[in-house]
């Protein structure tokens, strides 16, 4: 150890005469590396006066500014030593000494080495031949060079030796076997010593070792308890010196191979800073200390017997000063007592020297300073230099060291420093106004405030005078802080990102405030690079590359005050594919693969994704092959057979999947038998006599090998047959001639050139099906309810099934309503019931029908036959909506309802049921009314309704089963009728009428009548409001327009007679479709024939209504202006509308009161 110049030199400043000392020097060894171009021997010293330097060499006085060859520097004792190659002669221990009028500061000693290349010497080494098992060591005895030395034993391919628990590389470079095996026969055993501070690496002749096999010996005789190879003897010692690393090898020999365990006798367990590695054979302690001192064990130990070696470790403690030599500063005449105490272990000696000159002394020196004594340079030697400094100096007047009117500003609520470096012999007092002094002059204020403003003064007196400086102090308001500092990124490569940097100042500072960016050390604004835009405290970064990494620091200034924010930028990207991947470990079908993984950019690898690609079935294509865990470097490849192998790697990390890795070299497979017969065999029998074996072929790269077939082996199970085989390449066969639905053995095996696959297995299968030639019997029905039935059957006996029983089909059909007595064949409807079973549930059936059904069985082949027909009736149910039901002949007080009677009767039909009631537009309803109707009735009148009002009816159909649903029509009756005007009676071939006398711009209600009607019904109403007085309302443009119509009709009917030139219908045919409505002759329900008795709509009328007009039919006929609720008023008006269009008239009437012509 050494005491530090500067540590406890003392503050003089250079005005003031002092001693020289060594501020600078080179390290006790400089190494002459061959690459640097110079080699500096360093010494820089200060002092007043300015010091001279000299140096000696091996102890001897040595000039360097006499040697042409050095380069020496001015006012400097460095020299340099350039590398010319020949630097052997300059190989020494040197010393530099800095001396002037009041002493000599001495450096340490330095050493130059001047390293030789290290070489392995030229020898022959013999094969090395032992028996399997026995115990082998290579030895490497690498060169002496400039440590660190590294060993590794590498083939001549450089491909490291695997090493485990049988094979491993000791302290001292050699290679152990613990014993051998056949496959650690070899002939390019290599041992490479690496010198990295000299970037030597050097290599021992290739060694063979050979391990020979004898047969006449078993297992059992190699076996033997182990027994080490190093360590030798039963015990050893080891010293270390406190903080060096400590480490304890046993490496054992023995079969089997031993295990090797470490305890420290006394402890239940090893130190926690110890950790075994190499497969257990080193013990590692880093950085000893007294603790880690004591007696280890390692034992190495197999079935046969164990084997213990005990290391003693002692820890040695370097010399360390309990108390250090101070420098001091006294007046002339004082006693000097210097102390020195150290400690180690073992008890270091003590040694001083004064000017470099030996001095008698022991722990402590006692000096006594006179005048002529000035400046001593004191050494305490402890195994190594010390030096302190004692000044024996005159009195002078105190020297203020810091500039006079000195202007501080500083921020309230910060400290502030006013600085006052002061030296004097002897010491000076100072005097100051308030808050706390340093030992080195400075005023120190802490939590500055607006009364702290003004002028201080430093002043310093002893006994030769007084001096005094002042400074001024100047307080601002804020301090700066950061209102939006910025945070930390994690960010892909390639995007852009922002950093944001807000702060806040005191606003008289005015425009001296400033934002700075900064990134590890490097100031960015003013950056030349284009990617960093700075805009107001925003930092902006364009394709964010892993160069910009790091931390950024924000820094708002004013000229009193500054503040800092650090945010950190880290980059991510998806991982860098993994480098120098190889395969080694080549054993036959198995492959060793290895890789460097690359740079994960800051995001961890998860996993590693082997792939591969082969050249003969699918050449450049890569597929999966196995994924190892991220932490994993290597990975043990099984292979196919006769397969050209590449491989190659890929890493994935959370922000995705890397690029793949450069593919290794070729690794061809040996050809081999099948490792594996077909699987996934399916049986299929498409035709009764035959049975198709289909099978999943192998893949090409499971064929092991060239020429691929499969034998195809099938027999009658339980019968006694023998094997019937077949050798195909395709991957089906088909046998013909074989029993209907028999039972099969069937295996295929694989074969190639290289021999058979493993015995396959033996799978069962029925042969072709073929239809069931049973039908069911005992089919039954039972009737549960008008819509569905049971039916129950015998199960079909399997031998009649052909095959395997699918399940059962029931088709059925409707025969006819038992409201008809004539059969019809419906629609078959077909269900299917998988599985055995013998009942099954069919719903859906219609009420009061007749059925049959039929069942049959069926497998994969089809159906069987079908049973005997079974016919059943379905009881009476409830009916379904009335059909065509309309509300007509709407007067005040009555309406006529008509209707047919339902499609869907579902019975015998025993009446109806009408239901009524009054609503209104806010939904409210009256009471609900009701009458029974009987069944042979189509046709209501009801009377005694109110006028004007809104009606709703409700129809529906009855039979002992019930009624069924609803059918609803709502109608509004008409006013009670003032001031109508009657035309005279019109010709009912007639299609318009024209009325006359009306006034311009008023509303009327229209009602065609017929004549006859005692009920005065109307067939048709409207409301229409006539025109404004206008050339529409001329009798001459009226009757123009009716000349154009009435032209315009002749060209039509001219046309249309041309067109029907011949009759495409008979007479009788048109007046069936346009029946004269007061011609005589039609039925008993016509218009003619009309009477109260009787009260029936019209035919023709009816047929209009139900929109059966032929397109040749005339569009003015009466019937067009009505539909199926067209009615009769009982004046006689014609009042039926077109639908859609009755309650917007109805409405009308009713808001309506005054008088209609």
């Amino acid at each position: 150890m050494s005491c530090k110049y500067q540590s406890n030199a003392l503050d003089i400043p250079l005005e003031v005469e002092q001693l020289p000392t060594i501020t600078e020097h080179s390290p006790a060894s400089l190494i002459a590396f061959p690459f640097e171009e110079s080699f500096p021997m360093k010494c820089e010293a200060t002092g007043n006066p300015g010091p001279e330097f000299r140096w000696t060499k091996n102890g001897e006085d040595f000039d360097p500014y006499q040697d042409p060859r050095l380069i020496t520097l001015d006012d400097s004792g460095t020299f340099i030593i350039p590398n010319n190659g020949n630097l052997t002669e300059f190989q020494g221990n040197y010393r530099c000494f800095a001396t002037n009028k009041l002493g000599t500061a001495m450096s340490e000693e330095i050493e130059f080495i001047v390293p030789n290349v290290p070489k392995f010497p030229k020898e022959i080494t013999e094969p090395i031949e032992v028996m399997e098992g026995q115990s082998v060591i290579l030895e490497c005895n690498p060169p002496k060079g400039i440590p660190p030395l590294q060993i590794y034993w590498m083939t001549m391919s450089l491909q490291h030796i695997e090493q485990d628990e049988r094979v491993s590389m000791g302290l001292n470079g050699n290679l152990y076997f613990s014993n051998a095996i056949k496959t650690d026969s070899r002939r390019d055993y290599c041992c490479f010593a690496a010198f990295p501070r000299i970037r030597t690496i050097v290599q021992k002749n290739a060694m063979s070792s050979v391990s020979k096999h004898l047969l006449d010996f078993t297992n059992s005789l190699l076996e033997r308890k182990p027994s080490l190879l190093t360590p030798t003897g039963k015990e050893s010692h080891t010293y270390l010196v406190k903080g060096e690393d400590l480490q304890l090898e046993c490496i054992a020999e023995g079969f089997p191979t031993p295990e090797v365990e470490w305890v420290k006798i006394g402890f239940h367990k090893l130190p926690e800073r110890a950790v075994v590695e190499s497969h257990g054979k080193l013990l590692t302690v880093e950085m000893v200390n007294e603790e880690d001192e004591g007696k280890y064990m390692c034992r190495a130990k197999n079935p046969h017997g164990e084997v213990v070696h005990y290391f003693y470790v002692t820890v040695e403690e370097p010399p360390e000063f309990e108390i250090e030599p101070q420098s001091q500063l006294v007046t002339i005449g004082a006693d000097v007592v210097i102390k020195c105490v150290v400690k180690g272990n073992p008890q270091p000696s003590v040694a001083w020297r004064v000017n470099g000159q030996p001095l008698n002394g022991k722990h402590s020196l006692f000096l006594q300073c006179q005048h002529h004594d000035y400046e001593l340079m004191q050494s305490c030697f402890v195994v190594f230099n010390g030096a302190m400094l004692i000044t024996v100096s005159p009195d002078i007047q105190p020297l203020i060291l810091t500039e006079n009117n000195l202007r501080y500003m500083a921020v309230e609520g910060k400290g502030a420093v006013m600085h006052c470096k002061v030296f004097s012999s002897p010491a000076s007092t100072e005097g100051r106004e308030r808050f706390s002094v340093h030992k080195n002059g400075s005023l120190e204020i802490q939590n500055l405030m607006k009364e702290d403003m003004g002028e201080y003064s430093c002043f310093a007196q002893n006994t030769e005078g007084k001096v005094a400086i002042a400074a001024t102090l100047e307080v601002k308001g804020k301090r700066n802080r950061y209102s939006y500092p910025p945070r930390d990124l994690r960010v892909l490569a390639g995007t852009t990102i922002q950093f944001s940097c807000q702060a806040e100042f005191d606003p008289s500072i005015g425009d001296d405030f400033e934002i700075l960016w900064e990134k590890d050390g490097m100031a960015l604004n003013g950056s030349e690079n284009a990617r960093y835009m700075l805009d107001d405290g925003v930092l902006e970064i364009i394709d964010v590359s892993f160069g910009d990494q790091g931390f950024y620091v924000c820094v708002a200034r004013t000229p009193v005050d500054q503040d800092m924010a650090v945010a950190q930028l880290s980059v991510v990207d998806v991982p860098d594919p993994p480098e120098d991947v190889i395969h080694s470990e080549h054993n036959g079908r198995s492959v060793k693969l290895q890789w460097i993984p690359g740079d994960d950019h800051n995001s961890s690898i998860t996993e590693f994704v082997i792939e591969f690609e082969e050249s003969q079935h699918e050449p450049g294509s890569w597929k999966e092959m196995m994924r190892v865990p991220g932490n994993h470097h290597s990975a043990q490849l099984k292979l196919h057979s006769h397969v050209d192998y590449r491989f190659r790697v890929y890493a994935i990390n959370e922000v995705g999947r890397g690029r793949p890795s450069q593919a290794t070299e070729r690794y061809k497979t040996p050809a081999s038998a099948p490792d594996k017969n077909p699987e996934n065999i399916k049986i299929e029998g498409h035709l009764p006599h035959e049975m198709d074996i289909n099978w999943e072929p192998l893949s090409p790269i499971e064929h092991n090998g060239p020429g691929l077939e499969y034998k195809v082996s099938y027999r009658r199970q339980g019968n006694g047959e023998d094997w019937k085989e077949h050798m195909v390449k395709r991957h089906s066969f088909l046998v013909k001639n074989t029993p209907t639905f028999v039972l099969y053995e069937i295996k295929i095996q694989a074969k190639n050139h290289m021999g058979w696959g493993p015995d396959p297995k033996i799978i069962t299968a029925y042969s072709g099906e073929d239809f069931p030639s049973a039908a069911p019997e005992d089919v039954a029905v039972d009737v549960m309810n008008n819509t569905m039935m049971q039916v129950k059957w015998a199960h079909v006996h399997k031998d009649k099934l052909n095959g395997h029983l699918g399940g059962y089909r029931i088709s059925y059909w409707r025969l006819r309503s038992l409201l008809d007595s004539k059969k019809t064949h419906g629609d078959k409807h077909t269900l299917t019931f998988s599985g055995e079973r013998n009942h099954a549930v069919v719903t859906g059936l219609r009420p009061f029908s007749e059925y049959s059904l039929i069942v049959m069985a069926f497998n994969s082949r089809g159906n069987g036959p079908g049973s005997h027909p079974v016919s059943f009736k379905t009881p009476e149910g409830v009916p379904g909506e009335v059909a065509a039901f309309s509300v007509t002949s709407i007067q005040k007080h009555k309406v006529t309802l008509t209707w047919s009677p339902p499609v869907d009767a579902n019975g015998v039909i025993i009446g109806y049921i009408l239901q009524y009631q009054l609503i209104n537009d806010t939904e409210e309803q009256g009471s609900l009314m009701s009458l029974n109707i009987s069944a042979d009735s189509n046709k209501l009148h009801l009377q005694y309704l109110e006028a004007l009002s809104k009606y709703k009816f409700y129809l529906r159909c009855c039979t002992q089963m019930g009624c069924g649903p609803a059918v609803s029509e709502e109608r509004t009756t008409v006013p009670e009728a003032s001031n109508w005007k009657i035309s005279d009676a019109l010709n009912s071939s007639m299609t318009f009428h024209i009325i006359e006398g009306l006034e311009p711009g008023t509303e009327y209600t229209v009602r065609l009548m017929t004549k006859s009607w005692v009920d005065n019904s109307s067939i048709f109403e409207d409301v229409i409001r006539t025109s404004a007085k206008g050339i529409s309302n001329q009798g001459w443009f009226i009757g123009l327009m009716c000349a154009i119509a009435l032209l315009t009709l002749i060209v039509l009917i001219a046309c249309f007679v041309n067109r029907n030139k011949g009759g495409k219908y008979s007479v009788k045919e048109k007046e069936d479709l346009h029946p004269d409505l007061e011609s005589p002759g039609i039925n008993d329900d016509t218009f003619c024939e009309y009477s109260d008795n009787d009260e029936k709509p019209l035919k023709s009328s009816q047929h209009s209504l139900n929109g059966d007009l032929k397109g040749g039919d005339s569009g003015d006929s009466m019937v067009d202006y009505g539909d199926e609720d067209a009615h009769f008023h009982e004046d006689g008006s014609f009042i039926g509308e077109y639908s859609g269009r009755k309650d917007r008239v109805s409405m009308e009437i009713k808001g309506n009161n005054q008088s209609t012509a």
